[in-house]
């Protein structure tokens, strides 16, 4: 059994999706189940794990167990191994006073407290398990939790290596004795404002293209550009660095670049908000500029849109104007090239420079020769 908690933050962060895909994989090449923990707040996550490809066996909200959480507590002050501490909860840890108090000295002192389990070999300071509101510190609630829930293969990030231990020690103080393995991984270093998944997706990153750049860093792949079905056949956990990770947004850049070019026509095209092969097909041309899809819907919507005159060749735009509005339907860039050429009498820079403003919006990009066949059903429009 595998366990993927999101942070309660609200936003999916980098590192929160990679440890999730991380789980997945292993739990699928096992043959195991994954769970998805959350505090009841995160159905955004949910949505965008699912975006994802990245699905679970069960959902649990960690509030559905504070009763757990509460009947644990008591049980280990029964069996001392945990006791009521008075020292100002902000104190990282007890001076060593309240664990040797009396009952009776427990129950007349009047101020707030916590509960702290005892030092043992493994956990070297009396850690927080209940908060002085009576509600159970994150450490706590795992532990309680994965042990109600068997889970038997944690892999997280490496900010909670100092929990594991700390969490062992509650179970075991509970009498529980199935192993749990331990996993952690290096945090993503990255910019705050690159740190989302909907940044990244805002931007036009894919998901696939987000997943393949995940699985790349600090882990060696037989090849670079590769989906996540993909990715089951050779993913191995132990081959991923315990060296830092740093987020390279122009390598991602790459990558998304490479899975425009993958995906079908269709599929590019609607997920630019259009629905024609052709669509998807100009916006692949436009891969040799643009390396998203945000980016290269803007460019394709100015393609679209209503365009002015170029302003160095006014008279010579209006007259192509005119001229492509009223032309007959040619099949190839040479024929409607010729037409256009002889009943302008343009040449040169005064032909080209406005012909290619009509068509994209645009003085440069893509040739016109490779754009034509997949715009000419639409000229009238484009043209206008």
């Amino acid at each position: 059994m595998y366990r993927f908690s999101p942070s309660p933050t609200g936003n999916l962060s980098l590192n929160d999706l990679r440890i999730a895909l991380i789980n997945y994989l292993c739990a699928t090449q096992a043959g195991q189940q994954l769970i998805v923990r959350t505090q009841g707040e995160e159905q955004d996550t949910l949505e965008m794990l699912a975006l994802f490809g990245i699905s679970y066996s069960q959902l649990y909200y960690q509030n559905n167990n504070f009763k757990y959480h509460l009947q644990f507590a008591s049980t280990l002050l029964d069996t001392k191994k945990a006791f009521i501490c008075f020292c100002p909860h902000e104190a990282s840890s007890c001076n060593g006073t309240c664990e040797h108090l009396s009952p009776e000295e427990v129950i007349n002192n009047p101020r707030a407290f916590v509960i702290r389990m005892k030092k043992s070999d493994t956990a070297s300071d009396s850690f927080v398990i209940m908060n002085t509101n009576k509600y159970p510190t994150p450490t706590f609630a795992s532990a309680c939790d994965d042990m109600l829930q068997g889970v038997t293969t944690l892999i997280r990030d490496e900010k909670y290596l100092n929990d594991a231990p700390k969490e062992e020690w509650v179970r075991k103080s509970l009498g529980y004795d199935q192993a749990i393995h331990y996993v952690h991984i290096p945090t993503i270093q990255s910019q705050e404002d690159e740190s989302t998944v909907k940044w990244l997706l805002d931007q036009g990153f894919m998901p696939e293209a987000i997943l393949n750049y995940l699985l790349l860093l600090g882990n060696p792949t037989p090849c670079e550009i590769f989906y996540m079905v993909e990715a089951l056949a050779w993913f191995d956990i132990k081959n991923i660095s315990t060296s830092p990770a740093h987020f390279d947004i122009e390598k991602l850049r790459f990558i998304n670049r490479e899975h425009i070019k993958r995906i079908s026509d269709m599929e590019l095209s609607k997920r630019m908000g259009y629905a024609c092969e052709n669509i998807g097909k100009l916006a692949k041309l436009y891969t040799q500029e643009a390396s998203t899809t945000f980016e290269i819907k803007q460019k394709i919507d100015v393609l679209f849109a209503q365009k002015s005159l170029h302003v160095a060749y006014e008279k010579e735009s209006q007259r192509l104007k005119e001229l492509i509005q009223k032309a007959p339907y040619h099949d190839t860039f040479e024929a409607f090239e010729a037409y256009l050429l002889e009943k302008s009498e343009l040449q040169g820079e005064a032909f080209f420079k406005p012909l290619r403003f009509l068509l994209t919006g645009c003085d440069n990009g893509p040739e016109l020769t490779l754009l034509y066949p997949l715009i000419k059903n639409y000229l009238k429009e484009i043209v206008r």
